[in-house]
């Protein structure tokens, strides 16, 4: 009986050298950070945000005056594009969708066992559901590493296909965990298989392990996204998450994205950040002076 995982995985290149990747990416901060390295890039990169607050000191006070500086934004900032989403535990979905009084700005939990993705389907499907019903707007769910590490593509994509389902018509998000999957191969084959079961953005880390995000599974997950576009005619968004802090962060990946996708990639429809501290430091690049507008 043919393997449907295996099968759809032999119609793309993923037999990726790290050492080649490592290469392009070299020579596509090389040649066009400069020209990237502006204004109109960081505003861009700001409002591509999920502003995120994942720490295990948050409250329902601490999440309300999160929150509270989103809406705030628009009225200090009416120059600015405020963030894409505000990004929680699911337990503060209803707090974040009630107190946001920007309509522009979705709420985004993590959810399906985040950040491990180590507990029962019928736990990642409830959670989900509960978010939803608390107001969430967009979903991420992590794969299971382990699964993937080890090959069993068909339970690991059963599952994302489950969460899928789950969130209906809402924005789904799949985390890869790209440092843990180390290798360009291997982000390769999960970033198919995750847009073959379902994904409307594939994201590229937790944050929560040592090693997040990277130039390298950036441009790995983004020329996958190519390829499956080409192959299929769906686009899929790209996320990058976990150690994205500084403007140069921002403007490396914002070139990896451009030089890859186009132009076409370059909306908060299609390309997300998630981060905390980014904002604030974007934001005073923007300016001009050092800003701690958000929390």
């Amino acid at each position: 009986m043919k393997d449907k995982y295996l099968d759809t995985l032999s119609k793309y290149d993923v037999n990726l050298s790290d050492e080649e990747i490592a290469n392009e990416v070299k020579q596509i901060v090389t040649e066009n950070y400069d020209a990237n390295n502006t204004i109109d890039v960081l505003k861009f990169s700001l409002g591509c945000i999920d502003l995120t607050s994942l720490n295990p000191t948050d409250n329902e006070e601490r999440i309300t005056e999160f929150t509270k500086r989103v809406n705030d934004f628009e009225e200090k900032y009416p120059e600015l594009d405020n963030v894409a989403s505000i990004c929680v535990y699911p337990n503060f979905a209803e707090v974040v969708s009630t107190n946001l009084d920007v309509s522009e700005v979705d709420t985004t939990v993590v959810a399906g066992g985040f950040p491990s993705s180590q507990t029962f389907d019928e736990i990642k499907v409830a959670e989900i559901s509960l978010a939803l019903a608390g107001g969430a707007d967009e979903v991420d769910i992590v794969i299971n590493v382990g699964q993937m590490l080890s090959g069993n593509y068909e339970e690991m994509c059963d599952t994302i296909q489950e969460c899928k389902a789950a969130c209906r018509d809402k924005l789904f998000k799949v985390i890869l965990e790209t440092g843990a999957l180390k290798s360009a191969s291997l982000i390769a084959k999960a970033s198919i298989l995750a847009m073959y079961s379902g994904a409307d953005f594939i994201k590229t880390s937790t944050g929560k392990i040592s090693v997040a995000a990277t130039p390298e599974a950036a441009l790995v997950m983004c020329k996958m996204i190519k390829a499956y576009y080409e192959q299929t005619g769906n686009k899929v968004g790209f996320k990058v998450a976990g150690g994205v802090r500084t403007p140069e962060d921002a403007v490396i990946y914002y070139s990896i994205v451009k030089a890859v996708l186009g132009d076409e990639w370059l909306t908060k429809d299609l390309y997300r950040i998630g981060a905390s501290s980014a904002a604030n430091n974007l934001l005073s690049a923007i300016v001009g002076e050092p800003v701690k507008h958000f929390l």
